[in-house]
């Protein structure tokens, strides 16, 4: 339930972006080692994925 509202924030607060955004934000936090590219939430990771090949730093997005 509160997974499902946090969403419904998210899309409120950026809109139709909110994936994209969240991708990033995700991206930057495994490039810091804060999360874990396995901590990544699913429906996220592919995005996360290529955003960080596109750093030159797709090593990072490995399980």
């Amino acid at each position: 339930m509160m997974t499902a509202l946090a969403s419904l924030i998210i899309k409120i607060i950026f809109g139709k972006d909110w994936c994209i955004v969240m991708a990033m934000f995700f991206a930057q936090r495994v490039i810091l080692g804060k999360t874990a590219y396995a901590d990544v939430p699913a429906v996220l990771k592919p995005q996360v994925k290529e955003l960080l090949e596109e750093s030159g730093l797709g090593e990072l997005a490995t399980e």
